[in-house]
């Protein structure tokens, strides 16, 4: 069934990325996909929770947590949906989604575009029951007068029906989001997201998502804070405002957040560095231009217990997630290795 769903790649190029994107939300939905078996060794614990394999579906392609089962069946170790804001908002005027196809990769200015904390409470409230981990990757209004209050808001109201939460500050695309990260008001909002989450009596693992732009000094302060809090795990990167002169695609000047295959040599430097610095107090999940089996693989020696992709999916389709768990296990397999666990890290170790 996902050869449907590739097969008709050539077609949504056509479309506006936005467009294409709605379109393989609901094709997604209801294709009846197969729950997909993997290799043993694939097998993953992090956060307190075991995972089939190692390859999750990021935040961003199911927003308003409409098709998570359909993604696992498709496939995906684990799902992420969001960013979900306590009110539903439009976001940023359209066009907002640029492809970039001579350089694998995608610039979008969504800006938070969901339908807001309830329709996504109904929504996940509904597949309660069912096997699979499902994050929540939750963020702020962008009128909100406290932002931080949104943090929490989301997190106190979604815990329940969520395996994992994330704080997501790290999008270029509210306006001031980003400056979330820094010193002071960063320790306040991990403060009172740590106060959310054990307010709802369900101790479910809270991570931080970053972005690739930081100053070494500026991940030093990050990743002190977050220890301090004792947050669960963080989530490197989210998508990059810098721009290559290596880039050839006319869309390359737009305004938003770069992702696919140009982030990945930044956000796997900045995993590296960020494990480093972590120094094994929590996991890590590694995104940010995985589109082969090569690609997953140097994130998990970069520090990644677990990887994340979506922008590769316009290019390569969901078949890339077969692929690239077969690339995990044959490496595995020809490294003599037992599991993923002994290899994470393990270029920056050595």
């Amino acid at each position: 069934m996902l050869k449907l769903l590739d097969f008709a790649l050539p077609i949504a190029r056509r479309l506006d990325p936005e467009d294409a994107h709605g379109l393989a939300i609901r094709a997604l939905g209801l294709l009846p996909l197969l729950p997909a078996r993997d290799d043993p060794k694939l097998r993953v614990s992090a956060f307190g929770l075991d995972f089939p394999n190692p390859v999750g579906l990021a935040a961003g392609f199911d927003k308003n947590a409409e098709v998570p089962d359909a993604a696992l069946r498709a496939g995906f170790g684990f799902v992420e949906v969001g960013t979900v804001t306590p009110r539903s908002q439009v976001g940023n005027p359209r066009p907002r989604m640029f492809r970039l196809p001579a350089d694998d990769g995608l610039i979008n200015r969504l800006g938070f575009n969901n339908d807001g904390m309830e329709a996504a409470r109904t929504r996940l409230d509904a597949r309660a029951g069912r096997l699979g981990v499902v994050g929540v990757n939750v963020g702020a209004n962008r009128d909100s007068k406290d932002r931080i209050a949104d943090y929490a808001t989301g997190i106190e109201t979604l815990a329940p029906f969520a395996s994992y939460l994330t704080v997501n500050v790290s999008s270029p695309n509210t306006p001031g989001l980003r400056q979330l990260q820094a010193g002071a008001v960063l320790d306040d909002l991990l403060a009172r997201a740590v106060e959310a989450r054990d307010g709802a009596k369900l101790r479910k693992p809270l991570l931080l998502k970053i972005a690739p732009d930081l100053s070494l000094q500026e991940l030093d302060d990050l990743v002190m804070v977050a220890r301090k809090r004792g947050i669960d795990g963080m989530i490197v990167s989210n998508t990059t405002i810098s721009r290559s002169k290596e880039l050839r695609d006319p869309n390359a000047r737009e305004e938003g957040g770069l992702s696919g295959k140009p982030l990945f040599a930044l956000s796997t430097w900045m995993l590296g560095e960020t494990f480093k610095r972590v120094e094994g107090a929590f996991p890590l999940i590694g995104v940010g231009g995985i589109d082969s089996a090569d690609a997953a693989w140097r994130k998990i020696r970069a520090g990644a217990a677990l990887v994340q992709l979506y922008s590769a999916l316009t290019f390569k389709g969901f078949g890339l997630v077969r692929t690239i768990k077969g690339g995990l296990s044959e490496r595995l397999k020809k490294g003599g290795h037992r599991s993923l666990a002994e290899v994470v890290g393990a270029d920056v170790k050595t």
